[in-house]
This record gives structure tokens, C-alpha cells and sequence, in this order.
């Protein structure tokens, strides 16, 4: 008698062996059994007709302070999610001196746009150290199990102070001890370090995240760390400055400590190097010995905008800033006055002085790169669906479509501009990432950029968009199951999950393939002290188990939660195939 039985499920198992009929079968928290089970179960699942697939690993999430206190982990767990990997790009809570709780808490909030009221209402501090965090974490139970990295952030305010947060270069034995910081983080159960490189990455205050302009000796003598603990993976977003060779480092760095080193590929306007030389520079390390893995996004990656999200059109317009800080239900009685309207539509836009101007003058006019977001809104939209082609088709200034299109729904519509990671109008140079061993899908932010994006939702998309509907070509449904868990799983050496196959965790979705999709996104005001964050949920998930319990069933939480701190690498390394490398961190 088996706790569990799923029944005639097409099981795609995440090895990317082809999907077969089976059944599996579940023992306390591990998979017991799959193919033809003929013992019972104390609760039997009919799955005919639904894909059985691991439960999703996401390894770039942001839920660094949701997770000390919020079980369900939504909206990742809303889309099959079953593992998350936080403190990534180099923010996050720990290491913190009390008196820089309030430092961090901006830092998050500008880098990640997580509103810092509910920060400071929803974390209690009761840690210090990054071992104490992890405690806190293994604290609370939830419906995932979390995973997270060492914060460069953290680590250079904590070890030398104001002059670490405003990116003073440290001195040898500063180095040294931030090194033994993340050693002692990794010892305790990180898996990895993170930074950042960016000018994209500010803090609340404007000042660039601490670590942007590290050089190669304080990044190698921190990355050393992982090497003296014998696991981890060194995560970063960077701008890839040329000056910077970046690549070069990355490569010492991974052949001296035999570990993997991540960084966020995109198309990107922030980024010197375009994304093929991004990816040939790393495969020109790879040929030297290094394991240098790119992360990369299934989507576009931009802003969603709207009246009450963090951006939008017309936030430069003098006639905004007379409403910014009003409450939203005098913005939308303004906002619908048509001599108010007839004003702002007359007004040119006031920039701030800006490092990313140009970036602010298409958030104000890039009408051709605009679009808009319908309720079956297409995330590779063509040129004929821009602001600037429907406002021609309906005879209106784009600028008069745009206004008009934010005041639909009593003030709750929305513009897709997807800045980051759309080239030519469509996504057709993401289809050959998507099929190469040294890339992983990844930069869901999960937790994050909680007034701009909702790529959470980044699962759901790879079934709908990459696997099922996609009309410029698709991918095997068992190349997709395998990329988002057994590949991310292994980069991050958690090898117990990821498969279906005895042994492993039993974490498991049950899909209607024909069914799955996404709903419209919503922006929602219930995080602590009623912060807002942009949600979008799934349909055609039947049920989610993680560790062998049901967390989710169509759609609904089931109040369980099974989910832990996951503390260094698990279960057995797996066998390298021959001609194919594994992505995981050494054990």
C-alpha cells in the first residue's frame, strides 16, 4: 500500500526521454514506483489524458524577504513551481547589522522594485548572521522548498561598511574576510554567491548596488570561497563592460575552483557585449576547461505598464507629478477629466538627469515598441500590434490610444514593453538557447520587480507559448520538461529532484496541456502594509505535490506545507552522459 498512486498519466519524466503511459507510484516523501504500479494506493489519482512532470526548479527568484513570512510563495507557486532559488544579483538580507536593516530593505526595493514598506512591516530580523537567516528560513514552513545564495550587497556593507555600500575597493584582508563570510555561508547551506554589475541595479537612493565595479581580484578572492567548501555556484548580472572582460575571470575563477559561474544573457540595452559575442566569449572559456552557464529569459523582459505600477508613459509629464501622490481614486477622477487629459496630452515630458536617458525617452514615446495587452495577449507580439500601429488604425495620436488604453477597465489597463531581450519583433534567437547544454532557462525574478513584471509566471509561458502554440516553430514537450527541471536542478547540485524516478522527491504537476495557459495579469495591494505586486495566475495545472503531499489542486492551495530550506547540494551526483555535460555544481 503506497501513500500515493497516479494512474495512466503521460509521463514526461525530465530526463527528455520521450512522454510514455505510466503510472507512479509515492512513499512518504519520494517516488516509489513508476511505469506499471500494481500495488494500491491510500489515495489513488486518475491522470488520463494529463502530462505528469517533475515539479519546476526556478533558480533566479528574488522572494529573499517574502519568504520569512509568507507559506504560499506566490505567484511561483501558482505555476507548478515546487523549488526556488533566491539571493540572486547580489541583494538580499544577510549578513546585517541592525543598523542596516533599513539600508538593505532600499537597496532591495530599488534594485528589485519590492515596495520597502512591506519589507520593513513583513521581516522581524531575528538573524545577523547568514546561518542564523537560514534558520529563520528553515523556520517557516511552505509550499516549496527555497535555495539561496550568499549576497555580494550584504557582505561588502557588513565587512567594511559606508564605504563598502558606495563601491570603495577593499583592501586585501577586506577581501579575505568576505570571503570567509560567504565560506561560512556556504558551510551552513548556501549554494551559491551572487553579485551584481549593472547600472541598472540602484538602490532606492540611486547609488549603484554594492559590488558593480568590483575588480577580477575581489570577485576571484570571494568566488574562492566556494572552492575551499567544495560546492556552489557564483551567480551575476553584469553589464559586460568590454574594459570589464568579464568572461576572462569567470573562467579563472570556474577552472581553479571546478565549479560552475552563471550570468544573465540577454539582449540588452545595459549590456556592451551583444548576446552572441556574450555567448561565444563564454563557450571560448568552455573550450579552455572553464563551466561558465548562461542564464537566459523565455520572454521578453520589460515592463508591464499601468496608472498604479511603477512605470508607465506619461510619469514625465508635469501633470503627473501633480497627481503622483494622491490617493489612486482622486488620480482616476483627474485622470478622467478630459480637460485634464486634453493638458497632459499637450505637455512634453520632463526627464531627470538620468544615466539611462535614452531608456526614459521609449518608456515616453517608443510607441512602435509598445503594445497592447489584451486578455489573450500574445508575449511575441509583430509590428501590426504596437501602440503605434493600432493608434493609426483607429486615426489617434499614439500618445491619445495609449492614454485611453490605461483608462480601460476603470483605470486597469496595460502596455507591454518588452525592453530587455526582444530583437526584430519576435523571440526566434531564444529557440537555439533553449536546445544548448551551456545555456539554463532562468531570470524568471519570482518575488521581484513587483510593480513592472510578472515573470514569474515563466513555466506556464514555456507550455502555452514555446511548447504548444508557438506558430514561428516549438519545442518538444520533453526538451521543455527537461530545461526547467532537471537542467536547472543540476546546476545547483540538487540531484534528489528534477526527474521522475524512484527515489527522487516525489514533486510532481499534473497538467492539462490542451488547457494550460495565462490568465491576465492584475495588479494586487496584499502584500504587508499593502504593497502592490503584479500577479498573474495559471490555468490547467490539476494538482502540484511537493515531497509527496498535495499543495495545489486546480488552481487552490490546499493549506499544506511541505516545503523546507534546502541547505547544500542533495542527493547523488548523477552520471555524465558522454558528449553531454552535466550543468551541476561539483560535490
Amino acid at each position: 500500500m503506497y501513500n500515493l498512486v497516479i494512474r495512466g498519466g503521460t509521463i514526461v519524466d525530465g530526463t527528455g526521454a520521450p512522454p510514455f503511459l505510466g503510472d507512479i507510484a509515492v512513499e512518504g516523501q519520494h517516488i516509489a514506483a513508476v511505469g506499471a504500479v500494481g500495488g494500491k494506493g491510500r489515495r489513488e489519482i486518475d491522470a488520463a489524458g494529463l502530462v505528469v512532470t517533475p515539479g519546476f526548479v526556478d533558480i533566479h527568484t528574488h522572494y529573499d524577504g517574502q519568504a520569512t513570512w509568507d507559506p504560499e510563495m506566490a505567484p511561483s507557486s501558482w505555476h507548478g513551481v515546487t523549488t526556488v532559488v533566491m539571493g540572486n544579483c547580489g541583494v538580499g538580507f544577510a549578513p546585517a547589522t541592525p543598523d542596516r536593516h533599513d539600508w538593505l530593505i532600499g537597496l532591495m526595493e530599488g534594485v528589485e522594485d519590492i515596495p520597502g514598506t512591506a519589507l520593513a512591516e513583513g521581516m522581524i530580523w531575528n538573524w545577523e548572521t547568514f546561518p542564523q537567516y537560514l534558520d529563520a528560513l528553515e523556520a517557516l514552513p511552505r509550499t516549496v522548498d527555497v535555495a539561496t545564495h550568499v549576497p555580494h550587497g550584504a557582505v561588502r556593507a557588513y565587512v567594511m561598511g559606508e564605504r563598502g555600500a558606495n563601491n570603495a575597493a577593499p583592501t586585501e584582508d577586506e577581501i579575505a574576510a568576505m570571503s570567509r563570510i560567504v565560506e561560512e555561508g556556504l558551510r551552513a547551506g548556501a549554494l551559491g554567491f551572487s553579485t551584481s554589475r549593472t547600472v541598472l541595479h540602484k538602490s532606492v537612493d540611486g547609488v549603484l548596488v554594492p559590488g558593480t565595479t568590483a575588480t577580477k581580484e575581489e570577485l576571484i578572492g570571494i568566488g574562492r570561497a566556494m572552492g575551499r567548501v567544495g560546492h556552489g555556484v557564483f551567480e551575476m548580472a553584469s553589464d559586460l563592460k568590454r574594459d570589464w572582460d568579464e568572461f576572462a575571470w569567470m573562467g579563472e575563477l570556474s577552472r581553479e575552483t571546478g565549479l560552475p559561474v552563471t550570468f544573465a544573457a540577454l539582449q540588452s540595452i545595459a549590456k556592451e557585449l551583444p548576446l552572441e559575442e556574450q555567448l561565444s566569449e563564454m563557450r571560448r572559456e568552455n573550450d579552455r576547461g572553464a563551466r561558465i552557464v548562461a542564464q537566459i529569459a523565455l520572454r521578453g523582459n520589460g515592463i508591464i505598464m499601468c496608472w498604479r505600477g511603477t512605470v508607465h508613459p506619461f510619469l514625465f509629464k508635469p501633470a503627473w507629478a501633480e497627481i503622483a501622490a494622491l490617493p489612486w481614486a482622486e488620480q482616476y477622477a483627474r485622470l478622467n477629466d478630459p480637460a485634464f487629459r486634453t493638458r497632459m496630452l499637450a505637455e512634453t515630458p520632463v526627464f531627470p538627469d538620468s544615466d539611462v536617458l535614452p531608456l526614459l525617452h521609449t518608456i515616453a514615446g517608443g510607441w512602435t515598441e509598445q503594445f497592447e495587452m489584451g486578455p489573450d495577449f500574445d508575449y511575441e507580439p509583430g509590428a501590426d500590434e504596437s501602440i503605434a500601429a493600432r493608434a493609426r488604425a483607429a486615426g489617434l495620436h499614439p500618445e491619445e490610444y495609449a492614454y485611453d488604453l490605461l483608462m480601460a477597465e476603470e483605470g486597469a489597463g496595460f502596455i507591454y514593453f518588452p525592453i530587455l531581450n526582444y530583437a526584430d519583433g519576435n523571440l526566434d534567437f531564444v529557440k537555439p538557447m533553449l536546445e544548448e547544454d551551456d545555456c539554463v532557462i532562468s531570470l524568471s525574478d519570482g518575488g521581484a520587480h513587483c510593480g513592472t513584471i510578472c515573470d514569474a509566471a515563466s513555466p506556464t509561458f514555456l507550455l502555452e507559448h514555446w511548447v504548444r502554440d508557438r506558430t514561428r516553430g516549438t519545442i518538444p514537450l520533453e526538451l521543455a520538461i527537461q530545461r526547467q527541471c532537471r537542467d536547472t536542478a543540476q546546476l545547483y547540485a540538487l540531484n534528489d529532484r528534477g526527474t521522475l524516478e524512484p527515489g527522487m522527491l516525489a514533486d510532481i504537476n499534473l497538467i492539462d496541456l490542451e488547457q494550460v495557459g495565462l490568465e491576465r495579469p492584475w495588479l494586487a495591494f496584499d502584500l504587508p502594509a499593502g504593497g502592490k505586486r503584479l500577479l498573474q495566475r495559471a490555468r490547467g495545472y490539476r494538482m502540484t505535490i511537493k515531497r509527496g503531499t498535495v499543495t495545489f489542486e486546480d488552481g487552490r492551495p490546499t493549506g499544506r506545507h511541505p516545503g523546507k530550506l534546502v541547505r547544500g547540494p542533495q542527493g547523488k551526483r548523477p552520471t555524465e552522459a558522454p558528449g553531454r555535460p552535466l550543468l551541476h555544481a561539483a560535490e
